[in-house]
C-alpha cells in the first residue's frame, strides 16, 4: 500500500481467526499438507478453471493452471484452484449462450463465498470468457484473464482450413454435390489437430482479443497458440502479477472502465471480430457499472477499418496473426490514428499505450496498415427501423458488398424446425433476390439465442453458384460464419417484436449505409397482424430454463438476466458454523 501499511486481506477473515472458526478453516485445508505458515497472511489467489472433457477447446487447462500456480507461489501467494461450469460450443444443446448467465452466477458466488483475495480466470471457448468476466465483475476483486489460445492451422490436402469457417463452406459443398461424405469426414480430422479454441477470428479468438484490448489480460494474451510454450510463460507471468495486484489493490473496476470498453469496440472493428462481442461486452460493462449500448458500437466502430486478413472475413488464421505481430500490432495502428484511449490501465500495471506503442508488425499481408486497410469502414453496423426498433446488427467485413443495399421478397420460417423442414425442398418459392427471415430464435424464443442466424442456403440456389443472400433473424451467428446476415433483431419475435409479424411475400429493404432495416407493410396492417398474434408456448415450467426465459433481457441489453445487472461486491459473508 502507498502509505507503507499492509492491506488486510479478506482471506484473513477465514484463516486469520484464532477461534473455533479459524480452527475449522485451517484444519480442513491442512489435510493436503499445508503448514501453519501457509495461513500467515499471504494473498490467497483463486485459479478459476473451466477445464472439461466436454469442452474440447479447454482440454489443456490443467497445464495452464499449473503454470499459473507456479507463478503465484514464486510471488509469495497461496494458490487454490477451483472449478466452475464450463461452456463448450461444440456439444452443449440447445446453445451455450443459454448457460452463459448461469455460469456467470457460478463464478460470482464461488469467488465471493470463498477466502480469495484475487482471481485468475482460465477461459477459452466462446462463452467461458464473458461468463467468467461477468461473474468476476460482479465481485470486483483483483482479476486477470488468461485465454487458452487458438489451435494450430487446419490443413486439408495441402491447403489451410479454418474451424467453423470451412465447416460452413464444406457442408454447403456437400449439399450442392461438390464434396463427398468421405472427403467431408477426412476434413474433420484435418481441421482440429491440436489443443486450443477455433483458429479463425471467431468468437473465441475475438473474445481473447477483447480480454487483451480491455486490459484485463496480459500483453500477448490474444493470439499465442495453445500449444506454444509462450502460452505457458504468459500464464506464469500472470500468476506472479496477480499477487502484486492484490498487494496494490488493483481491483477489476480500475481496469474495466468506460475507456477500456471504447478501446475494445475499436479493436473489434480492427480485427474484423465476431458479432457476438456486441452482446457480451454490453453485458460485461453493465455488470461492472459502465453504461454501454448499441449506439456506442455504431459510433465508435463506424470509421474504423478492418486491418486483419483472417477467416471468416479473409484468408489467414490465428497462427499467422500471432506470427505477424498479433493484437499489439493492431492496437499500435489504432493508437497512432487517435483511436485508442491511451491512458487506460491494464493488469500488468502499465497503460494500454505503454504496452503497445512500439509493437512491430512482421507481415503486412496479414495485418494491414490503417492507410492501406484490408477492408475499409468495417466496424459492426447497427440497423434500426420498423423491423428492428431496438436495433439489429450486421458485420460488413463478412458481408457481400452488392447486398449491402437491397430490397427483396421475404421468405419466412416461423422457427428452426420450420426452416429445417423446408429449406431443402426444391419447390420452395425462393430465388437469390429474396430475403430469408427466421423467427423465434432469440433469447426467449430458442431459448438462449442460438447461432442459427447464418442460415444455410437452399440447394437450388447453391447449385447456381450463388453463395450469399440476405438473411434476417433474432438469432446470433458463429463468429466463424460469414455472409450478409442481419442478427440480434430486437425486440425478438417471441417477445412480440415486429419480426413476429413478418409474412412471406412482404418486401424488406436493407440499407447498411443508412443504417436502416425496413419492412414495407403499413402500420394499420401491422396492427391488424399484432391483434391476431399469439406468443409461443413456454419451453418449460421448471428449472433454470424457466428462470432464464422469465428474466432474460433482450439482445440490445446484453441478454443478461435482469436481476444480475450490476454488482454485489466482495463483502465477506457470515461464518458457516
Amino acid at each position: 500500500m502507498s502509505n507503507g501499511t499492509k492491506k488486510k486481506l479478506r482471506s484473513q477473515e477465514w484463516f486469520g481467526k484464532q477461534d473455533k472458526h479459524g480452527f475449522l478453516y485451517r484444519s480442513w485445508m491442512k489435510n493436503r499438507g499445508f503448514p501453519q505458515d501457509q495461513f500467515d497472511g499471504r494473498p490467497v489467489i483463486g485459479i478459476c478453471n473451466t477445464w472439461s472433457e466436454l469442452t474440447p477447446c479447454n482440454s489443456h487447462f490443467k497445464t495452464i493452471a499449473e503454470h499459473v500456480r507456479w507463478g503465484i507461489l514464486e510471488a509469495g501467494g497461496f494458490p487454490l484452484e477451483f472449478p466452475v461450469m464450463s461452456l463448450g460450443e461444440t456439444l452443449l444443446r440447445p446453445t451455450a449462450m443459454l448457460y452463459r448467465n448461469l455460469a456467470s452466477m457460478d463464478v460470482e458466488e464461488s469467488i465471493r463465498a470463498n477466502p480469495l483475495d484475487g482471481v485468475v480466470l482460465l477461459m477459452g471457448c466462446d462463452k467461458t470468457t464473458p461468463a467468467l468476466l461477468m461473474g468476476a465483475a460482479s465481485v470486483d476483486l483483483p482479476t486477470i484473464g488468461i485465454s487458452g489460445g487458438p489451435m494450430l492451422r487446419g490443413i486439408y490436402r495441402g491447403k489451410h482450413i479454418g474451424s467453423g469457417t470451412n465447416t460452413w463452406s464444406m457442408s454447403e459443398d456437400v449439399r450442392a454435390g461438390k464434396m463427398t461424405l468421405e472427403e467431408f469426414h477426412e476434413a474433420e480430422a484435418c481441421m482440429h489437430r491440436s489443443h486450443g479454441h477455433c483458429m479463425t477470428m471467431g468468437t473465441a479468438s475475438t473474445m481473447a482479443c477483447m480480454v487483451e484490448a480491455l486490459g484485463v489480460g496480459m500483453p500477448g494474451n490474444a493470439a499465442i497458440p495453445a500449444v506454444d510454450a509462450r502460452r505457458n510463460h504468459l500464464a506464469r507471468e500472470a500468476g506472479r502479477r496477480i499477487v502484486e495486484m492484490v498487494n496494490q489493490d488493483v481491483v477489476l473496476s480500475k481496469i474495466l472502465t468506460r475507456e477500456a470498453f471504447e478501446n475494445a469496440i475499436r479493436a473489434n472493428a480492427g480485427i474484423g471480430g465476431s458479432t457476438n462481442a456486441v452482446i457480451h461486452l454490453i453485458a460485461m460493462a453493465r455488470r461492472i457499472g459502465v453504461e454501454l449500448d448499441l449506439d456506442d458500437w455504431d459510433e465508435l466502430g463506424r470509421d474504423v477499418h478492418c486491418l486483419v486478413d483472417l477467416m471468416p472475413s479473409g484468408r489467414f488464421l490465428m497462427e499467422d496473426f500471432y506470427e505477424a505481430g498479433g493484437l499489439p500490432a493492431v492496437l499500435r495502428e489504432l493508437g497512432e490514428r487517435g483511436l485508442l484511449n491511451k491512458d487506460a490501465l491494464t493488469v500488468n500495471g502499465r497503460t494500454i499505450w505503454e504496452n503497445n506503442e512500439n509493437a512491430p508488425c512482421w507481415n503486412r499481408e496479414v495485418i494491414h496498415s490503417f492507410d492501406a486497410p484490408f477492408k475499409p469502414d468495417a466496424g459492426i453496423a447497427v440497423l434500426r427501423g420498423n423491423l428492428a426498433p431496438d436495433g439489429a446488427i450486421i458485420k460488413p467485413s463478412a458481408a457481400s458488398p452488392h447486398l449491402m443495399k437491397h430490397t427483396g421478397r421475404a421468405v419466412v420460417f416461423e422457427d428452426i424446425e420450420d426452416f429445417h423442414a423446408r429449406i431443402d425442398d426444391e419447390n420452395l418459392d425462393i430465388d437469390e433476390t429474396c430475403v430469408m427471415v427466421l423467427k423465434n430464435c432469440g433469447p426467449k424464443g430458442y431459448p438462449g439465442m442460438a447461432e442459427v442466424g447464418n442460415m444455410p442456403l437452399p440447394p437450388k440456389i447453391l447449385k447456381k453458384g450463388i453463395t450469399d443472400i440476405i438473411r434476417i433473424s433474432d438469432a446470433r451467428m458463429s463468429g466463424t460464419a460469414y455472409g450478409t446476415v442481419v442478427l440480434h433483431t430486437a425486440p425478438e419475435a417471441a417477445a412480440g417484436g415486429p419480426l413476429a409479424l413478418v409474412r412471406s411475400g412482404d418486401m424488406i429493404t436493407l440499407d447498411v449505409a443508412a443504417r436502416s432495416l425496413t419492412l414495407h407493410v403499413s402500420d394499420e396492417e401491422l396492427a391488424s397482424r399484432r391483434a391476431a398474434w399469439q406468443p409461443p408456448a413456454p419451453h418449460t415450467d421448471r428449472g433454470y430454463v424457466k428462470l432464464y426465459v422469465d428474466h432474460v433481457l433482450q439482445a440490445n441489453d446484453g441478454a443478461d438476466l435482469d436481476f444480475l445487472v450490476g454488482k454485489s461486491g466482495s463483502a465477506v459473508p457470515r461464518d458457516n458454523h
